[in-house]
């Protein structure tokens, strides 16, 4: 829960100082409202990758993960937790 908080108050920084957007609440949704626009939007997933080391891929694309601060935390919380997949090459012997 603390570092749920957390994220949702490094992405609250981030809409204010990365893309100069003066969040609504937590839960306001961000398209409908017409916060974020598809400029705005991928300019969202570069900071998303450079912050929290989150890689966004074509199937996590779903407007559902991003219609919120709050959602958008969850989705970040869920990426990070879940470490890269490393390939691994066998020793010769």
């Amino acid at each position: 829960m603390m570092r749920d908080r957390a994220i949702t108050e490094q992405l609250t920084r981030i809409f204010r100082e990365a893309l100069h957007i003066d969040p609504p609440s937590s839960g306001t949704d961000l398209f409908d409202s017409g916060v974020l626009d598809s400029l705005a939007f991928v300019e969202l997933l570069l900071r998303l990758e450079q912050e929290f080391g989150v890689s966004v891929s074509l199937d996590d694309l779903e407007l559902d993960n991003f219609r919120t601060i709050d959602r958008i935390a969850s989705f970040v919380q869920e990426r990070a937790a879940v470490p890269p997949l490393r390939l691994v090459h066998p020793v010769a012997r």
